[in-house]
């Protein structure tokens, strides 16, 4: 496939000029320090159909409280062995606290998983994932775009063993709500840490995420985040 070392340039530069993106006006922006943990499964049921479910509770305020909890789960059919769709829904959970009370949002996604295959020697997949969200303090529903791409590479001649991951997930918002979103750029996510094999393949992945959010009024908010997500693959 001629064209993913140039995908994988891209995704590169993308990483290299993420400081750049993300240095406004210090009066413009917002910092905080947070922890996140992902514990999902996934894999078959029967033939092509498979699953995937996670609970991701968000420590935010330098890691002090509990500042947001996802549930999500989706189904999914293999198209190819590389190719699969799915059909999701999750529950976006904000517990209490002195800016936000009883607010929750609901989401509905469709997303498309694709395993690129092998680029520079390490694996690259994709994940593109479109969504239609409704939080409980607002009427309209806001559509969004994800486009997530990841590189994985073993560290070691081991081919079962440790590898470095770099990811990067750049969000647009396709239309504005009464509750916040604004049609244009949304947020983007980028990812650099360890993946390592549990058993089986069972993996557990540790991080640094950085996260950039575009806010109303051209307030932005940067999120330096310490990230651990187990994935059970039984």
């Amino acid at each position: 496939m001629r064209p993913l070392p140039r995908l994988a340039r891209l995704t590169a530069a993308a990483l290299f000029l993420l400081p750049l993106a993300g240095t406004p006006v210090a009066a413009a922006t917002r910092q905080d320090g947070q922890i996140w943990v992902n514990l999902n499964a996934q894999g078959g049921l029967a033939g092509r159909l498979i699953y995937y479910a996670e609970l991701q509770p968000r420590f935010v305020d330098g890691g002090a409280r509990i500042g947001q909890v996802i549930a999500r789960g989706a189904l999914g059919w293999k198209l190819t062995p590389r190719i699969s769709l799915y059909q999701g829904y999750a529950h976006v959970a904000h517990p209490d606290d002195a800016l936000v009370r009883d607010v929750n949002e609901e989401r509905s996604f469709q997303q498309l998983s694709w395993d690129l295959g092998r680029v520079l020697g390490g694996r690259l997949s994709s994940r593109t994932r479109f969504e239609q969200r409704l939080r409980s303090d607002g009427r309209d529903v806001a559509l969004r775009l994800r486009e997530f791409l990841r590189y994985t590479h073993r560290i070691g001649p081991d081919p079962q063993g440790v590898a470095a991951l770099v990811s990067v997930e750049p969000m647009l918002a396709l239309t504005s709500a009464d509750w916040g979103p604004r049609a244009g750029f949304d947020q983007l996510r980028t990812n650099v840490g360890l993946e390592i094999p549990l058993t089986g393949r069972t993996t557990i992945e540790v991080g640094y995420l950085n996260q950039l959010v575009n806010r109303r009024a051209g307030q932005r908010e940067i999120n330096h985040i310490g990230q651990v997500l187990l994935a059970l693959r039984p």
